[in-house]
Order: structure tokens, then C-alpha cells, then sequence
């Protein structure tokens, strides 16, 4: 039965992909922010799909620590798809911290390109992270938050991965043009039930925990890595695996 429902799930994740990737092609002339609300339109059909066709409900704790009156980056465990789409309506508007290659996947590619996310042109070497602090700083000026994935790819649930510095250095460098924009550290247990690989979706409950804001401008770089994969890796460890259903 879990097999079946999972197979309905990619069927249906399949066709809502391609509906709000033509969707996202049509909403052109719109302004960056309203072209990114369709996109909520999709995730959040994705998780409601995921909770009525694989059982996989989740609860969000640590609301309270989302800053009301200013912008913010997300620094974001990654172990599953799921926390995409959680994270793309939950701090909407976000900007997503994704390598370029993305942009050329047919349909979630071209929708994604129209979503105003900050790519990464690997190949431009140290001039990569002067282009990501410009759109960052871009991105911020249009009212988006910033989302980004430390670890840089997800990592299967129950390990950990070596936490890059791109997030260190993003958030110092916007925030030393005179922007002040504090990091909101999210953990959370999706891996377990919404595996990295395979297609296979297991019924239970996910926690995604919102932490405390961490103000960049009182660390250096590395301090501020290390931090980051403290508290993160703390709550996660903590979380542990979910109930299943």
C-alpha cells in the first residue's frame, strides 16, 4: 500500500509540476513578487498531496522567532524535497540559493528561473560569491528573504554534512553594504519520512523547529559557519526520527 500511494503521489507531483510551470511562464509580466506567489501555489498543492495520498503530516514550532519588521536568511537543514516546499511558503517571498544547472530542468526549471531565486555560477570561481551577495542584495531590495541550504546538498536523514561557509559569507557581506539582515537557523525531521532518494513516502508527523535569530555582525566567518551548524545540528539530533503513522 505504501508503494501505491507513493506511485500516486510522483504521478500527481508530476502534473501539478507542469500545470504551475505553465502557469509560471504566463505570470511573465508580472513583478518578481507576484510571479513568486504562484509558486506557493504549487508547493502548497505538493504538501497537500503529500499528507492525503503518503499520510505525511507536519507541526511547526518556534513561530514566535520569525522577526516581524525586517526581511531575514533562512539557514535550513537539507535531507529532503520537502522542506523546499515547506520553506517556500512559510517565509514567502524567499529568494533560493540554487546552482545555475537548475534552471535547465524541464518545467520545474523554467518556472523556478521565473521565481527570482540567487543561482550560482560555479565556474566563475571566486567572482561566484561577489554574484551572489549582488542578487542577495537585489533580492532584499525587491522584499524577499533569503534561503539557503548550508551544507550546500542534502544530506540523508540521520547524518550530517560538512557545513560550506557560503552562508557565512553571504549574510556577513549583505549585511556589511548596511543591510541588516539577521539569520533564522531551521531544523527539522523530514528526511526520515521523505527520503533524498527513491520515491517512497512513509506516513508520520514532521517537526520543522524555527530557532532563535543569530545576528551575523558578531561573528567573523568561520565562528559564524560553526555556529551555524551547532545549533542546527543540536536541534536536529535533538528532534530525532518522527512518529510514524
Amino acid at each position: 500500500m505504501q508503494m501505491i500511494r507513493s506511485l500516486v503521489f510522483l504521478v500527481y507531483q508530476f502534473l501539478m509540476t507542469v500545470i504551475f510551470a505553465g502557469l509560471m511562464l504566463l505570470s511573465f509580466p508580472l513583478s518578481r513578487r507576484q510571479r513568486f506567489m504562484v509558486t506557493t501555489g504549487w508547493t502548497r498543492s505538493l504538501i497537500w498531496g503529500a499528507e492525503k495520498m503518503c499520510g505525511i503530516r507536519y507541526r511547526i514550532v518556534g513561530r514566535e522567532h520569525i522577526p516581524s519588521a525586517q526581511q531575514f536568511m533562512v539557514c535550513s537543514k537539507h535531507s529532503s524535497t520537502w522542506e523546499t516546499l515547506v520553506l517556500n511558503f512559510l517565509f514567502a517571498p524567499g529568494a533560493f540559493i540554487a546552482k545555475r544547472e537548475l534552471l535547465l530542468l524541464p518545467f520545474f526549471g523554467w518556472g523556478f528561473a521565473l521565481a527570482s531565486p540567487i543561482t550560482i555560477n560555479r565556474s566563475a570561481g571566486a567572482e561566484a560569491m561577489a554574484q551572489m551577495i549582488r542578487q542577495g542584495r537585489d533580492r532584499i531590495a525587491d522584499g524577499f528573504n533569503i534561503v539557503i541550504f548550508p551544507e550546500g546538498t542534502r544530506i540523508a536523514a540521520g547524518k550530517r554534512g560538512k557545513y560550506k561557509s557560503g552562508a557565512a559569507r553571504l549574510a556577513i557581506g549583505i549585511n556589511n553594504e548596511g543591510v541588516k539582515l539577521p539569520i533564522l537557523p531551521v531544523a527539522h525531521n523530514a528526511g526520515f519520512l521523505w527520503p533524498k532518494k527513491g520515491f517512497l513516502r512513509t506516513p508520520g508527523e514532521i517537526t520543522l523547529s524555527i530557532l532563535p535569530p543569530i545576528d551575523p555582525r558578531q561573528f567573523e566567518m568561520t565562528a559564524l559557519t560553526n555556529e551555524l551548524e551547532r545549533v542546527i545540528e543540536a536541534e536536529v539530533e535533538r528532534l530525532g526520527a518522527p512518529g510514524r503513522a
